[in-house]
C-alpha cells in the first residue's frame, strides 16, 4: 500500500472509533500526537482505537491525543480534517443537540482541570512548542557545521550552514513574543513587534541603569514578558479608544509603552534572571553534578506525569540562546533509557503475556528515539511498580552524566524535544564531540542496565507476575488520564 494510502486508512479507521465527524470539535496535532476535541467521549471505542496498528496509545487530557509517533502523525493529521471536513459538510441538523451535550460535558470537564497552574504551563507549552521544529533543524545543521569546521571539510559551505543554523537563534525573541500574543489573545504580530526590540541592535546605544544595553539582553524570557505586557495595554486600548481612532491609537500605544517598560526595565530584568539560569544550572551540574543528575533523572517521569516538565521548556530556550546548548536535557534523557530497560525487563518476566509483549516490541523502537508515550502508559505505568524502577534506571543514567559534568565535561543539546538515540544529532559539549558522545552514550547505557535490572530483579511481586502470565496484560487497559512525555 503506497504511503498516502495507508495515511488515509489510518485516518478513515479512527475517524469511526472516535465517535464519527459530528462528535470533533477541533483538529490539531503535535510532534507524535493526534490531538481531538470530543463532544462526548462516552462514543469514543478506546480499546479498538488502541488496536489499530498505527496507534501506539492514547492519552486523556483536555484534549483527546492518539498517540501516532513522529513523521506518522504530521501525514495522518491532514488527512483526518480532510475526512471530517467532508463528512460534517453531510451531517443532519439533529447533530445540534450532541453539540449541546457535548459543550455541557467539555466545560465540565475544562472546570475541573483549569488550576492556575495547569493553565500557566499549558500557555507555556503553547507558546514553545510551536519552535520546537525549527530548534531541531537548525541544531542538527549546527552539529554538522560543527563537524564540518572540526574536520576541515567544504570550507566554502560552512559559512553558509553556520548562518542557516544560527538565523533563528538570532530572532527567536521575535517568534516568542509573536506566539505569546496570540496565546493571550493579542494581535500575534505586534508581541512580535515589540519583542523585536530586545534583538534590534540599535539598543546598543541605549543607556539602563546607568549601563549600555546590549542585543539579546533578556532572551526570551524578556520577550515573553514584553509581549504579554503589550497584550494588556492592547486590551485596554480595545476597550477605551474610540473606534474611530482604534486602528492608529491601539497598534501604537501597544507597541510604544511596552516598548519603553521593556527597554529601560525588562531587559535588564529579564537579564539577570536569564543570566543567573545559567549560571545555576551550570553550577549545579559542575559541584552537585552526580546528584543533581540522580534526582533529575529520578524525577523526570513523575514531573510529566504532574505535567510539571512544561516550566522546563523555557529554561531549555534560555540556555540554548545564551550558551548554545541545554546541560539539563542530556540528563532529563536519561529517564527514557531508564522506561527502555524496564520495559525490557517486563518482557523478558511475562513471558506468556502475548499482549504485552507486542506492546513492548511495537513500543521500543520508538522508545529508543526518546518517544516514551506507548511504554509508560502501555507497559511501566499500569504495571506499578515497574514505574518506579524505571525512575531508579533515569537516576542511575542522570548520575552517570551529572558526574562527568562534575569532572568538567559538559554535555548539552542545542535544541529541545528529540531524546533517546534522536538526540545524538544534537549533541554538544564543552569538549570534542567524540567524548560527548561517548558520555551520553554510556549514559544511556546505564538508564538501560540498571533499569533492567532494578525492574527485573525488584519490579514485580509473586502475585503480580503470576497474573501477568496468566491474563491478557495492561495492554488491554485504559491508559491513565495523565500528560504523556512529550507535550509537543
Amino acid at each position: 500500500m503506497a504511503p498516502e494510502n495507508s495515511n488515509h486508512a489510518t485516518a478513515a479507521a479512527i475517524l469511526p472509533l472516535v465517535g464519527g465527524a459530528a462528535n470533533i470539535t477541533s483538529v490539531a496535532h503535535c510532534m507524535t500526537r493526534l490531538r481531538l476535541g470530543l463532544k462526548d467521549r462516552s462514543l469514543v471505542r478506546h480499546d479498538a482505537l488502541r488496536a489499530l496498528p498505527a496507534v501506539l496509545g492514547v492519552v486523556e487530557d483536555d484534549t483527546y491525543q492518539i498517540v501516532l509517533g513522529p513523521g506518522t502523525v504530521a501525514r495522518v493529521a491532514p488527512e483526518f480534517e480532510v475526512l471530517v471536513s467532508a463528512a460534517a459538510s453531510q451531517l443532519p441538523s439533529t447533530a445540534e443537540e450532541l453539540a449541546a451535550r457535548g459543550a455541557e460535558l467539555k466545560a465540565a470537564r475544562k472546570a475541573r482541570n483549569a488550576t492556575p497552574l495547569k493553565l500557566l504551563l499549558r500557555r507555556i507549552a503553547n507558546i514553545f512548542v510551536p519552535l520546537i521544529p525549527a530548534l531541531i533543524g537548525c541544531g542538527i545543521i549546527a552539529g554538522l557545521n560543527g563537524l564540518l569546521v572540526n574536520l576541515g571539510w567544504l570550507p566554502a559551505v560552512t559559512p553558509a550552514l553556520a548562518a542557516l543554523a544560527s538565523g533563528f537563534m538570532a530572532l527567536i525573541a521575535v517568534f516568542v513574543g509573536f506566539n505569546t500574543a496570540k496565546e493571550f489573545g493579542g494581535t500575534p504580530v505586534l508581541g512580535g513587534a515589540v519583542a523585536a526590540i530586545i534583538v534590534f541592535p540599535g539598543v546598543a546605544k541605549i543607556d539602563a541603569f546607568g549601563q549600555p544595553l546590549s542585543p539579546g539582553q533578556g532572551g526570551v524570557l524578556g520577550a515573553l514578558g514584553a509581549a504579554v505586557l503589550a497584550v494588556y495595554v492592547e486590551k485596554w486600548c480595545r476597550r477605551w479608544v474610540p473606534k474611530s481612532l482604534d486602528a492608529l491609537v491601539t497598534p501604537t500605544l501597544t507597541v510604544l509603552v511596552p516598548g519603553l517598560v521593556t527597554l529601560y526595565g525588562l531587559m535588564f530584568v529579564a537579564g539577570e534572571v536569564a543570566t543567573g539560569i545559567g549560571h545555576g544550572a551550570n553550577w549545579l551540574l559542575d559541584n552537585t553534578g552526580a546528584f543533581a543528575g540522580l534526582v533529575l533523572g529520578g524525577l523526570f517521569l513523575p514531573l510529566v506525569m504532574l505535567g510539571l516538565h512544561q516550566a522546563l521548556i523555557p529554561i531549555h530556550a534560555t540556555l540554548i540562546e545564551q550558551q548554545g546548548y541545554t546541560v539539563l536535557l542530556p540528563v532529563l534523557a536519561m529517564a527514557g533509557a531508564g522506561q527502555v530497560g524496564c520495559a525490557v525487563a517486563v518482557y523478558v518476566r511475562a513471558k506468556r503475556n502475548e499482549p504485552l509483549r507486542a506492546t513492548i516490541k511495537s513500543a521500543l523502537p520508538a522508545g529508543l528515539l526518546g518517544v516514551g508515550e506507548p511504554l509508560i502508559y502501555g507497559v511501566s505505568l499500569p504495571l506499578g511498580r515497574p514505574f518506579v524502577t524505571a525512575c531508579a534506571g533515569g537516576a542511575a543514567g542522570g548520575a552517570f552524566v551529572g558526574l562527568f559534568s562534575m569532572l568538567g565535561d559538559r554535555v548539552g543539546s542545542t535544541a529541545i524535544g528529540p531524546s533517546g538515540w534522536a538526540l545524538f544529532p544534537l549533541l554538544r559539549g564543552n569538549h570534542g564531540l567524540g567524548t560527548t558522545i561517548a558520555i551520553y552514550a554510556g549514559g544511556l547505557a546505564v538508564g538501560y542496565v540498571v533499569g533492567f535490572a532494578a525492574t527485573y530483579c525488584f519490579g514485580f511481586s509473586k502475585q503480580l507476575l503470576a497474573d501477568l502470565n496468566t491474563a491478557p496484560g495492561p495492554a488491554e487497559t485504559p491508559a491513565p488520564a495523565t500528560e504523556p512525555v512529550r507535550a509537543t
